[in-house]
């Protein structure tokens, strides 16, 4: 997968995970979820975007860091979501699944970067 490929996937993400957002019900527990996870996981997207403009390895690296960072909190948000409200897995599943898939990827990139600079 190309850099602007992920770029895209992570957005679509995003945009997905506000549309899921945008349908839970007005209770203050689901408000907290909404309130979190709508910037948790556009942060990801953007901050993979810099990344990919990164002005060397480390910098790189670092923001790839905060890229999982963000993933994880959404997959956080997503799993509360469901320990609010059960009925809602069927919602979350595949908003989940996909940010697990993104979350191995990053992680996957960020070791071959500490590779890349430990071998340098």
């Amino acid at each position: 997968m190309t850099q602007k490929e992920l770029q895209d996937r992570l957005k679509t993400y995003a945009i997905e995970i506000v549309k899921f957002a945008e349908k839970l019900p007005d209770s203050l527990g689901f408000r907290t979820v909404r309130n979190q996870i709508v910037r948790c996981a556009p942060s990801a997207a953007a901050n993979y975007r810099a990344a990919c403009r990164g002005k060397s390895t480390n910098d790189f690296k670092y923001k790839l860091e905060i890229v999982e960072e963000e993933l994880d909190e959404t997959m956080f948000w997503l799993e509360f979501t469901v320990g609010l409200d059960d009925s809602k897995r069927d919602l979350v599943s595949p908003l989940w699944k996909e940010g697990n898939e993104l979350l191995s990827i990053i992680v996957s990139s960020i070791n071959s970067v500490k590779k890349k600079l430990k071998n340098n």
